[in-house]
């Protein structure tokens, strides 16, 4: 039997014989539905461990992408049921992360592209600022590696043993992701952890660059930038917090 598993005005979730079916609203862009397939099955052939691409079809009159069905729960649902486990938790999201960063596919579209296009849609920003977002942007090290975009704990799928040790992992939704510096992906999911956990985010922080020997620094010369790309999702909630961090002069 069907079973809607997640929802909004755009689109729903639904597992249907071991698949799961994301199903998009009439009025949905479809070529953003094809692209969001297209940068799936590039993920898939970069060789990272997702749910593999199944199907692209149209269904009842609504275009929908059918994957492989991941049983478990999301990191977000496992943190807060068990949160003396978080420091096993953020390791095993960040060893997922690392393991991505390592691969790369020369089709995906340039993160520098796509955050310079981010930049300079911004209309509530003046011009000042924006012109020193670009400039910082143009003088970061330019890398091929595999950015999810969206690498966040609602994003992360884990499977897990009677003792609540984390036995598999993957992530999901893969449309945002490009080809570019892995600190700035880093950076963008520092960014989301801190507006809701700072906590969190810190600890994330300090572990990842431990563990790939990565100064803090390198990562948080990104953030203006990565804050001012989110600033194009235009949520209400996050949008004092985001011009904050916007201010080059404060990340230099």
């Amino acid at each position: 039997m069907k079973k809607c598993i997640a929802e909004n005005k755009q689109k729903a979730v639904y597992v249907d014989g071991g698949y799961a079916k994301k199903v998009f609203e009439p009025a949905y862009n479809k070529s953003d539905v094809l692209y969001e397939a297209l940068n799936t099955a590039r993920v898939e052939d970069a060789g990272v461990n997702i749910p593999k691409l199944v199907a692209v079809s149209v269904e009842d009159g609504k275009w929908t992408i059918t994957s492989e069905y991941v049983e478990g729960q999301t990191m977000t649902e496992i943190l807060a049921a068990h949160p003396e486990n978080a420091d096993a938790y953020i390791e095993a999201f960040i060893d997922y992360q690392i393991d991505f960063n390592k691969r790369s596919n020369p089709l995906l579209v340039k993160l520098k592209d796509k955050l310079s296009r981010q930049i300079n849609s911004l209309t509530n920003v003046n011009n000042a600022t924006i012109y020193e977002l670009l400039t910082r942007l143009e003088t970061m090290p330019k890398h091929a590696k595999l950015c999810h975009g969206d690498y966040c704990t609602d994003n992360v799928i884990v499977s897990t043993n009677k003792k609540n040790e984390i036995t598999k992992i993957t992530a999901v939704d893969w449309v945002h992701a490009t080809q570019g510096n892995a600190s700035a992906d880093v950076a963008n999911t520092y960014l989301m952890l801190k507006l809701v956990n700072v906590e969190l985010a810190e600890k994330y922080l300090d572990l990842f660059c431990k563990k790939t020997n990565t100064k803090k620094t390198y990562v948080t010369s990104w953030l203006p930038i990565v804050a001012a790309a989110r600033l194009t999702k235009k949520n209400p909630a996050e949008k004092e917090v985001l011009e904050q961090w916007i201010d080059v002069v404060d990340f230099q």
